[in-house]
């Protein structure tokens, strides 16, 4: 595994250890598009499970995951509020930039996170995104108290923009996954074309550099500070772990 990879996973289970346990330690992922943070925060959510689990083996009840990645995709707009914007071609065109997402629902959700635990407190449930039917799903990720470790990924969890600073005012860290932007424009491509986003190669590429990498740019300029500033790598292995 990644030099900074084994880094980030020691001393994320280190600040578990000292965290209170009426409290869930919160890590947002950030990056443009395509960076590849949402492999980190799943990677990351696997091996924290995994050190729990060896270190708790003869529990009772049996292991239940600590950790989880959240993805902030099922607060983006619906396509029925984007048809309701004022200008409904360019909404649907740049969907995926900072003011096609519900930020301010968003919040809400990390706020009720940062609840302190009980012993009766229930689940917290927060939106998955359908890509089949390209829109939310309402409560359709259950976030039960024993999930202790969230590492929240997206684009926006860094921009120094209402609501998004408030949302990381409330992280215990602010982690940047740095990649080139040709590099992401690539991959990009690649994935548009895989997931059926775009048609072919010359369509995702329009909609990677038109869009994507647009949010990019902001997404970089206005950046808040972070504490750890990720080097964009990918491992198939992750998916394996």
């Amino acid at each position: 595994m990644n030099e900074q990879v084994v880094r980030l996973v020691k001393k994320t289970w280190a600040k578990y250890c000292s965290t209170p346990d009426d409290a869930r330690l919160m890590i947002a992922v950030s990056g443009i598009p395509g960076s590849g943070k949402t492999e980190l925060a799943s990677m990351m959510s696997k091996r924290i499970n995994q050190i729990y689990a060896s270190e708790n083996q003869n529990q009772n009840p049996p292991f239940t995951p600590i950790a989880i990645s959240l993805p902030m995709d099922g607060y983006h707009l619906t396509r029925a509020q984007l048809a309701a914007m004022p200008d409904p071609a360019h909404a649907f065109a740049r969907r995926g930039a900072a003011f096609t997402f519900d930020g301010h629902k968003f919040l809400r959700l990390v706020q009720a996170l940062r609840i302190p635990l009980t012993p009766d407190m229930g689940p917290i449930y927060a939106p998955s995104f359908d890509h089949a039917v390209k829109d939310p799903v309402d409560d359709d990720i259950a976030i039960p108290p024993t999930v202790r470790v969230i590492f929240f990924e997206g684009n926006y969890l860094s921009l120094n923009k209402e609501p998004w600073d408030q949302v990381a005012g409330l992280m215990d860290e602010l982690w940047f996954v740095d990649v080139n932007f040709e590099v992401a424009r690539k991959r990009l491509i690649r994935r548009h074309v895989k997931a059926g986003i775009a048609a072919d190669v010359d369509e995702a590429d329009k909609r990677a550099r038109e869009n994507d990498l647009v949010n990019g740019k902001e997404i970089v300029d206005l950046r808040l500070p972070v504490q750890e500033v990720v080097s964009s790598i990918y491992d198939p292995a992750w998916e394996r772990l």
